[in-house]
């Protein structure tokens, strides 16, 4: 148990390290523009600014730790794919589920990313993007997501995503072949 806790405190570390990183660079960005005396770039810069903070509060709004964390933290894994969140407005999961369907919907999103990520490997330096959405649609919640660039063979993608939502809370649904797009709906009725 102690090197669990371990491993997870080095997580966080490296996640706040590296988000400290990224604030570094916006206010530098942001004190050269100032320097250089252009407004009108230093407006665009606090925006982009703004808008990331926006995001950083929609994703912890989304109330489920293990999913919170790993998406916070996954710009800090080395990867080859660029992970581009959407969170609806307003949307909050911690008080529609209960904590074992937080795990589960945590887990599916992490198995469903690193089969994006490991279907068709992008060529070395390359990267890719996957854009992951949380929406609520009616009664339920819907996760896109939607691979750009080369994701490899859509056929076998999409049967990983069935095989790693079958027996569990939510169900795949909307695949569109000639793109990697995939929707997983979790029904709140539960």
């Amino acid at each position: 148990m102690r090197i669990q806790e371990n491993t997870l405190q080095q997580a966080a570390i490296r996640t706040l390290n590296h988000h400290r990183h990224d604030w570094m660079n916006d206010l530098q960005i942001l004190y050269g523009y100032i320097q250089l005396g252009k407004p009108n770039k230093s407006v665009e810069c606090v925006e982009r600014i703004k808008e990331r903070i926006a995001l950083d509060s929609r994703i912890a709004k989304l109330g489920i730790p293990s999913l919170v964390f790993y998406i916070q933290s996954f710009r800090t894994n080395r990867s080859s794919l660029e992970l581009e969140v959407q969170v609806e407005e307003g949307l909050q999961l911690e008080d529609k589920l209960n904590p074992e369907a937080g795990d589960e919907l945590t887990s599916v999103i992490m198995q469903t990313i690193r089969a994006y990520q490991y279907n068709g490997l992008a060529p070395q330096g390359e990267t890719r993007k996957l854009r992951l959405g949380f929406f609520q649609d009616g009664g339920d919640i819907l996760i896109s997501f939607e691979g750009e660039g080369e994701h490899g063979n859509p056929e076998l993608l999409k049967g990983q995503i069935y095989n790693i939502v079958q027996g569990k809370i939510m169900k795949a649904e909307q695949f569109k072949p000639s793109r990697a797009y995939v929707e997983l709906r979790l029904p709140l009725e539960m």
